[in-house]
């Protein structure tokens, strides 16, 4: 493959991270979004942003088959297509339900993006090269966080309603898609060969759930977290979720780095990173250098975690399989976001007896410490 192809290819890798970027859009104005709907339950609220995984389990799922029967070109192009449309509807109809809603909608470019990206990286790289991709993918998810967190932010200083422009990425990386990547066709699989899983890909998934469970605390509290002069600042909320987003850039591009230090410990040294982000984000609400710390760690933590997870499960089977390993940790990872907010809450809330930010990051610190341990001791039993 020439050197102007895999420039190509990279372009639509990033386009595709970029749809994916999207999920965290109200991030930066929740907050304002939550005292215009102050009779809606918070978890429905904080739901706005871990809702798209509900239909993201379901389309990651049915990705794995789809590519049997549509160009995963064709399906990119309709998951750019949709996030548009759900991003700018809810700029016409201020509604609390019209924005629920096209968030769930939302959740099947989500589900084709997250899932398709790591088959697409797959498909025209190998070896080395591939966790090198990799870790530009994860790179570039976190840019096009740090661009949908930071200019959502800045733009909803004006009105909430004005941060939903920032969804125009949606019809932007579908035209790079249509443009940039080559349509391979439907995934040929001959007779002989079979789409399944195995354990590895079963058990990485579920360290995915867990990472995810408590991971996406951060997206969905921190702009309710900050106390002091930083409260209801949506510019600092956005500079924060940039903080976390532009992390995962620098992680990206040393990746390589990073895992030929950590070795087969890599998963648990970024579930780890959380807690002490976690920690710091606990003890230091009005602090922005200590919350950006804390940022800082959190973004470690997704920015090393997701990718070294899809090497891992797209390395475990045969290239046929690939799109269906990665949808089904696709959905352990939306399955893990999608309940966190409902099943934090209501620990938090048995624990404590009060339902808090401080408190549910106490809880989340709590569950991933304790995961990472687990993922540990499995790493030293597995060869």
């Amino acid at each position: 493959m020439t050197k102007s192809k895999k420039i190509k290819i990279i372009i639509v890798i990033i386009s595709i991270s970029f749809i994916q970027g999207l999920q965290y859009c109200v991030s930066p104005v929740l907050n304002q979004i939550q005292d215009r709907f102050h009779n809606v339950d918070i978890s429905l609220i904080q739901m706005l942003i871990t809702g798209p995984a509900l239909l993201s389990i379901v389309i990651a799922l049915l990705s794995g088959v789809l590519v049997v029967k549509i160009s995963k070109k064709k399906l990119l192009i309709f998951a750019g297509l949709v996030a548009g449309i759900t991003g700018f509807i809810p700029m016409f109809i201020d509604d609390f339900w019209i924005l629920f809603f096209s968030r769930i909608v939302y959740g099947i470019s989500l589900g084709l993006a997250t899932a398709l990206n790591t088959a697409v990286v797959a498909d025209f790289f190998e070896g080395d090269e591939r966790v090198s991709v990799m870790g530009i993918q994860a790179a570039s998810v976190g840019a096009g966080m740090v661009v949908v967190n930071t200019v959502g932010g800045i733009l909803g200083k004006t009105g909430y309603i004005n941060s939903y422009k920032i969804n125009i990425i949606g019809f932007i990386s579908m035209i790079l898609i249509w443009i940039f990547l080559p349509d391979l066709g439907k995934v040929k699989v001959h007779k002989s060969e079979k789409i399944k899983i195995n354990k590895e890909v079963i058990i990485v998934s579920l360290f995915g759930m867990l990472e995810f469970l408590f991971l996406i605390t951060f997206s969905t509290n921190i702009a309710m977290h900050v106390s002091g002069k930083l409260a209801g600042n949506s510019s600092v909320i956005g500079s924060l979720s940039g903080v976390f987003s532009g992390t995962q850039i620098v992680i990206g591009i040393i990746l390589g780095l990073i895992t030929k230090i950590t070795k087969k410990y890599t998963l648990p040294v970024a579930m780890l990173s959380f807690s002490i982000g976690g920690i710091l984000l606990i003890l230091f609400p009005d602090s922005f250098i200590f919350l950006s710390l804390g940022a800082i760690f959190c973004g470690i933590s997704q920015g090393v975690f997701i990718p070294t997870a899809m090497v891992n499960v797209s390395n475990a089977v045969s290239s046929v399989s690939v799109a269906m390993a990665s949808a089904v940790f696709t959905c352990a990872m939306c399955f893990g976001q999608l309940i966190s907010p409902s099943v934090l809450n209501f620990i938090t809330g048995c624990a404590f007896n009060k339902i808090s930010t401080t408190n549910v990051f106490i809880i989340s610190v709590i569950g991933m410490t304790i995961s990472g341990i687990i993922c540990i001791l499995w790493k030293r039993k597995s060869n």
